[in-house]
């Protein structure tokens, strides 16, 4: 039996995103908690790992040529997680380019978006003093709800983001979007996004993924010492 690959991980949704994959592909893997909110990624341990402080990172014991390998950044993780597997990266020239397109709109387009719009409109105002400012609001609210037209309309008609099949860039788009909520959107108008969300809940991957460590997820609206270490108060 292969070794597992280590995941470094905290329930966010980028760190969804690999717990995910790794599920859905079947990997075994054991997981090293980064407490963002205390300040793990800032550890030389896992900045060998991971030198933009940030995770999920992983490291693969059986790496190419046999070798160990790390790997940060989620969107280059689940691109050498479906070339390892050859699973969900798709399996022709086009299939390929439509997911490696998606899945960097996501990581270009929706993950900084919607982690502005969760920083602005859930965030700031608890800050100590408050940040509430009107205009980052409103634009990045205005902003997420542009880019989940484009994926409605993407979805319209294609069962799946890249196409008539599961694919890495559902599996990165899905932990940001299910947050719709948080991000002050409605689903009303988005049929087709509103159809993708559920059918990709009921997956066991994806609720198995999902749940990892979901008990330690906490609220950074009232986690002052979080807040200290993430927004660098």
């Amino acid at each position: 039996m292969a070794a597992p690959i280590e995941l470094y991980y905290w329930p966010t949704p980028n760190g969804w995103k690999i717990a995910i994959a790794l599920e859905e592909m079947g990997l075994p893997y054991t997981v090293h908690l980064i407490d963002i909110g205390r300040g793990d990624q800032f550890h030389p341990d896992f900045l060998a790992i991971s030198p933009n402080n940030r995770m999920p990172a992983i490291v693969d014991p059986d790496g190419p040529d046999g070798k160990p390998v790390s790997i940060f950044e989620s969107g280059a993780i689940l691109l050498y997680l479906a070339r390892k597997t050859g699973r969900f990266g798709g399996t022709t020239a086009r299939d390929r380019i439509a997911v490696e397109q998606w899945l960097m709109w996501q990581m270009g387009g929706l993950g900084p978006m919607a982690g502005q719009a969760h920083h602005f409109l859930k965030y700031a105002p608890a800050l100590n003093p408050p940040q509430d400012l009107p205009y980052a609001k409103d634009r990045y609210r205005r902003e997420v709800a542009r880019l989940y037209g484009v994926l409605d309309r993407q979805l319209q008609g294609h069962p799946y983001v890249a196409g008539d099949f599961v694919s890495i860039a559902d599996f990165a788009i899905w932990p940001w979007a299910s947050l719709w909520q948080g991000q002050e959107q409605t689903l009303e108008d988005k049929p087709n996004l509103a159809r993708w969300l559920a059918v990709m809940a009921e997956r066991p991957g994806v609720q198995r993924g999902r749940a990892l460590a979901a008990d330690r997820r906490s609220d950074l609206a009232r986690d002052r010492g979080a807040q200290d270490v993430l927004f660098r108060r």
